[in-house]
């Protein structure tokens, strides 16, 4: 069966970094959009970044631009995001997620993992 396995986040201080992880299994990775979402307390899920299964096309949300960065390495079926110049803000459960078509919305996002912590404190 598919599964999608966050790792990396944690406790952080205001403008440290963190790289989360997503490893893919039981699908074929190069065929899917991989992408990350987040959820913070009392708000609904939102999207964060996004990276097409072929070539460098990506898409973030504008609070993250230029602190974020998504990879993926097809070679080991995993994503990464690259978090850097953290923010308060920016503590949620992030939540990793595959979608056959490249989207920002989460109903293209058939698969998703169960998500890990990011607390980013001041």
């Amino acid at each position: 069966q598919v599964q999608l396995v966050e790792s990396g986040g944690g406790l952080v201080q205001a403008g440290g970094s963190l790289r989360l992880s997503c490893a893919a299994s039981g699908l074929t990775f190069t065929w899917y959009t991989m992408g990350w979402f987040r959820q913070a307390p009392g708000k609904e899920r939102e999207f964060v970044a996004a990276r097409w299964s072929s070539g460098s096309r990506t898409d973030y949300t504008d609070s993250v631009k230029g602190r974020f960065t998504i990879s993926r390495d097809n070679a080991k079926n995993t994503v990464y995001l690259q978090m850097n110049s953290l923010k308060p803000e920016d503590t949620a459960v992030y939540y990793c997620a595959a979608a056959r078509s490249y989207s920002s919305s989460y109903n293209s996002y058939a698969y998703w993992g169960q998500g890990t912590q990011v607390t980013v404190s001041s």
